[in-house]
């Protein structure tokens, strides 16, 4: 055989291997899921994240005809789930619904309780949804709006304080975002949870406090707590009271959207992670879905795959900023 043929029949053999490595990634795509799907949730049931993922499931269960079963696995600020799924069979059937807390916040402030790499070892879906944090104050506090905030913090620094669900979690991470644009010394007031920071703040026991709007909502709408901004630089459409932080000229620069998102272990099939992301997709179309996501203070939000990867990496870099400006010390 000439060695032109040969070289010729090499690619020949070549070609028709990679169209049939092709061929079954596709066919097994096409019968994906047969079975159920376990969603790892890494946080207790009943909280916002939770809540956003069953509700979201639930509509991907129908959409393809087999359940996406939570298992809420908590632990150590989410990275006892997120290590499960990271170790899990790289097969479509254990996936992870998480948010920054485990993703981004640990990795950079908890180094030491981390045993993952999430740039290598998920696989990243899609955002299902967003919801910006919201800067509260207690009805006692007196401070008509954000610029009347800004200025009594500033004539008597270290004396007004807030309260966030722990050290380095991301309320703390977006509050100290919030101070370093505003330029105050507030004093941080760690507690064990949202709900808790809520109670007390309501009670006047202390004074302010950064949170996800989903989570504040009833406690905005009863008057128990006083709304100042949201995070993200456009208005909460539920809520379009509420002025965005941004359209204060001290902090124009704060835009800090929460996302809740669902991982695949690395090396999952990407024709599968594809066929995920698109259920996802037509699930966000829902009328249904959009309305029940918005009525538990969330938006419908569409990143996929390449273009998650790009987002995760910019907040990461973001909460590193945060950090090392707050000097919050890695544990």
């Amino acid at each position: 055989m000439s060695t032109p043929f040969r070289a010729l029949s090499r690619r020949l053999i070549l070609a028709a291997a990679l169209a049939s490595a092709a061929g079954t990634s596709l066919a097994q795509a096409a019968g994906y899921p047969s079975r159920a799907v376990t969603v790892v949730v890494p946080f207790a049931p009943g909280g916002s994240v939770d809540a956003a993922a069953r509700l979201t499931l639930q509509a991907l269960s129908e959409r393809m005809k087999q359940p996406f079963v939570v298992e809420n696995v908590a632990g150590a600020s989410g990275t006892i789930g997120t290590q499960r799924v990271a170790r899990a069979a790289a097969d479509g059937y254990t996936l992870l619904f998480a948010v920054a807390s485990p993703i981004n916040v640990a990795p950079v402030v908890k180094p030491s309780i981390v045993r993952y790499d999430v740039f290598k070892d998920f696989a990243p879906i899609a955002t299902v949804a967003s919801s910006p944090f919201v800067l509260i104050g207690s009805p006692k506090l007196g401070a008509a709006g954000t610029t009347e905030l800004i200025a009594a913090a500033r004539q008597a620094p270290g004396k007004l304080n807030y309260g966030t669900d722990g050290v380095g979690t991301s309320m703390h991470l977006t509050a100290e975002i919030i101070k370093l644009g505003a330029g105050v010394d507030i004093v941080h007031v760690p507690y064990k949870n949202g709900p808790q920071v809520l109670t007390e703040l309501s009670a006047g026991l202390i004074e302010l406090a950064v949170m996800p709007i989903s989570l504040a909502q009833p406690f905005i709408k009863d008057g128990k707590v006083k709304a100042y901004g949201v995070t993200t630089r456009q208005r909460w459409p539920s809520m379009p009271e509420i002025p965005a932080l941004a359209e204060t000229p001290a902090l124009k620069s704060v835009d800090v959207d929460a996302w809740y998102g669902l991982f695949a272990p690395a090396g999952t099939d990407a024709a599968i992670v594809q066929r995920v992301a698109d259920g996802l997709r037509d699930v966000l179309k829902d009328p249904a879905v959009v309305e029940k996501m918005n009525t538990a203070g969330l938006r419908p939000l569409s990143v996929e795959r390449d273009a998650f990867g790009a987002l995760l990496k910019r907040e990461r870099e973001t909460l590193a900023a945060a950090v090392k400006a707050a000097d919050i010390k890695p544990e």
